[in-house]
C-alpha cells in the first residue's frame, strides 16, 4: 500500500491512531539515530531515509533520477514494514540483526531479504531499531550499495 501523501506530516495523519503512534516513534528513533548525511522524504509512498543526489549524483541504480534508498518506514494492510536496504546488501549487518532481535523482542523475527514487519505494535523493539538505523554511514552505504548491486 502506497500512499499519495506529499509530506511525511500528511502520511502520518492518514493513518490509524495505532499506527499513527508506532510509525512516529518509529520516525524519531530512526532520526535520532541515523548517521548524518542522510535525508528523510517521502520515497515509494513512505518514509524514505536516503542518500541525498546532492551526496551521490549517480543516484539510485534503478531510476537515477531519484536518491539511493537506504530504508523505508511504511503502515501495510496488516503490518508495519521497516525496508533496510543494508541488512539485504551486508550479510555481516544481517547477521547482528537477526542474533540482536530475540535479545529484544518476545515474538519471532518476521522477515522477507530487507523487509522486516512487525504486525503487533506493541511488540516493536525501538531501541534495537534505532541500533541498526545507527551502524552505517552514508559513505559506507554508498560503497556497499556499488559494490553489490553495480556489477
Amino acid at each position: 500500500m502506497q500512499s499519495k501523501a506529499k509530506t511525511i506530516d500528511q502520511y502520518i495523519d492518514e493513518l490509524p491512531d495505532d499506527r499513527k503512534k508506532a510509525i512516529s516513534e518509529l520516525r524519531k528513533t530512526i532520526k535520532k539515530n541515523l548517521p548524518k548525511g542522510f535525508a528523510e522524504e517521502m520515497s515509494y509512498g513512505m518514509i524514505g531515509y536516503v542518500v541525498p543526489l546532492s551526496m551521490y549524483p549517480k543516484g539510485y541504480r534503478c531510476n537515477p533520477s531519484l536518491p539511493l534508498p537506504y530504508m523505508n518506514l511504511g503502515s501495510q494492510k496488516n503490518y508495519i514494514a521497516l525496508h533496510h536496504m543494508g541488512v539485504y546488501a551486508d550479510k555481516k549487518l544481517l547477521d547482528w540483526f537477526t542474533k540482536e532481535y530475540p535479545k529484544h523482542c518476545k515474538t519471532k523475527l518476521d522477515m522477507g531479504k530487507g523487509c522486516i514487519r512487525f504486525k503487533k505494535m506493541d511488540d516493536i523493539p525501538y531501541k534495537l531499531i534505532g541500533e541498526l538505523a545507527g551502524k552505517v554511514t552514508p559513505k559506507e552505504w554508498i560503497a556497499t550499495s556499488e559494490k553489490t548491486f553495480n556489477k
